[in-house]
């Protein structure tokens, strides 16, 4: 397999999880599905307690990332949190895999179908164990009705899984969104895009950061010139060029000084406002900045991140941002939440800064947001509140009109 393929990111695989009673046979189908024994599985119901991320190549997809969970009949105070956890990761899965052994159909599973259908999760529904009993063919008729692709398995005799296999592909063919670039449509074959990459502490060893490395792919499949330089190399490099750049991508933390010294009009942007296009709603979370215009001290703001990184001491989320908003706004109060887990209840915060969501996928992005917007809570994130703090927002919004437009429009609402 090439490296390539093994090196993905998570955030770039599409994420299929299996949801089902405890000894559905959710790990043997991971098993069967990767043709090795990657999964732990016994008798025992409930060998599998929290979510697992199980990454490999599934043909002819590419490299996906399947989730084996908790049973969701799970019993006892800790396991209903369990349960909670399954069913918390269930709204950012691409697929929902229902798995349910033959003859065994409960509440539990219209309890997962229901969700799915609030979600607009695509869902293909697993009758596994057929081995060990009949299915009751009313309930499968009644599921195809309502438009579930149903597919019948036994795990352990491998039967059902290349039928199972193809459903996946079929679904992913036909009911997943297609990735979204991070350069969306702003450069072209020809054009000149110049990158401002600074190297700080939080910068990895000996490699970029990965919108860094998206970015310089997409405009080199797109045929576009590409330069690469660090922010104290902006004024030279642009009066060595002898043609006008058609495009200045940035990191944020320098984005200022970017500003400066790029006349317009050459277009300038920022690599998180790229993310905010590329792997969330980039209009709803420049609407969504608008909030930070009506902070006032002692409010409250969540930071959230998606990566669980060590703090570093210039820590863009946890250190410049709150001390960027504590010199415009005054002592607002900051919460941080790391990784995966989000707060169940939002109402406290005035306003919700996202990180870029690198090492997530676009629809748990969407499923943040949207449970933001449930809670009437707005939501932005570090890019745009970077360059809103610095002054500099609507230029760089300016190479997306449509999220200006959100931004003036929420402005003065």
């Amino acid at each position: 397999m090439p490296a390539s393929r093994l090196e993905t990111p998570k955030g770039l695989r599409l994420h299929f999880g299996l949801f089902g009673k405890r000894n559905a046979g959710k790990s043997s189908l991971i098993n069967a599905l990767a043709n090795q024994n990657i999964s732990i599985v016994s008798s025992v119901a409930g060998t599998t307690t929290d979510p697992v991320e199980k990454a490999f190549e599934l043909s002819p997809v590419g490299p996906v990332v399947f989730m084996d969970t908790a049973g969701i009949d799970d019993v006892g105070d800790l396991g209903a949190a369990r349960v909670q956890k399954s069913l918390s990761v269930l709204q950012w899965m691409d697929i929902a895999i229902v798995v349910c052994a033959a003859g065994t159909w409960s509440e539990h599973e219209d309890n997962i179908l229901r969700q799915t259908k609030a979600n607009a999760t695509p869902t293909i529904i697993v009758f596994n164990k057929v081995d060990l009993a009949e299915v009751d063919e009313s309930v499968i008729a009644k599921l195809r009705q309502q438009g579930y692709r149903v597919v019948l398995t036994s795990a352990i005799e491998r039967r059902g899984i290349n039928e199972l296999r193809n459903a996946i592909v079929e679904t992913v063919l036909s009911q997943t969104e297609p990735d979204r670039p991070l350069m969306g449509e702003l450069a072209k074959a020809g054009d000149t895009v110049i990158l401002v990459t600074p190297i700080d502490t939080g910068a990895p060893k000996g490699r970029l950061i990965l919108p860094q490395v998206q970015a310089i792919r997409e405009l080199l499949d797109a045929g576009a010139k590409c330069l690469v330089i660090k922010e104290d190399r902006i004024t030279e490099t642009l009066a060595e060029l002898k043609k006008t750049p058609d495009l200045v991508v940035t990191d944020s933390q320098v984005v200022l000084r970017v500003v400066k010294e790029v006349p317009e009009p050459i277009p300038v942007t920022t690599f998180s406002i790229q993310m905010a296009y590329s792997k969330s709603d980039l209009f709803a979370l420049a609407e969504g900045a608008a909030a930070l215009t009506k902070l006032q001290p002692g409010d409250k703001v969540l930071i959230a991140e998606t990566c669980s990184h060590h703090p570093l001491k210039d820590d863009i989320g946890r250190v410049k941002i709150p001390n960027w908003l504590k010199s415009v706004v005054g002592d607002v109060q900051i919460e941080v939440a790391v990784g995966k887990d989000f707060p169940t209840d939002l109402t406290p915060y005035k306003v919700i800064i996202q990180c870029g969501g690198c090492i997530v996928t676009r629809r748990h992005m969407l499923a943040r947001l949207r449970e933001a917007r449930a809670q009437g809570v707005p939501m932005t994130n570090y890019g745009i509140t970077i360059s809103y703090l610095q002054g500099v927002l609507p230029r760089v919004l300016a190479c997306h009109p449509e999220a200006k437009a959100a931004f003036d429009i929420a402005l003065n609402q």
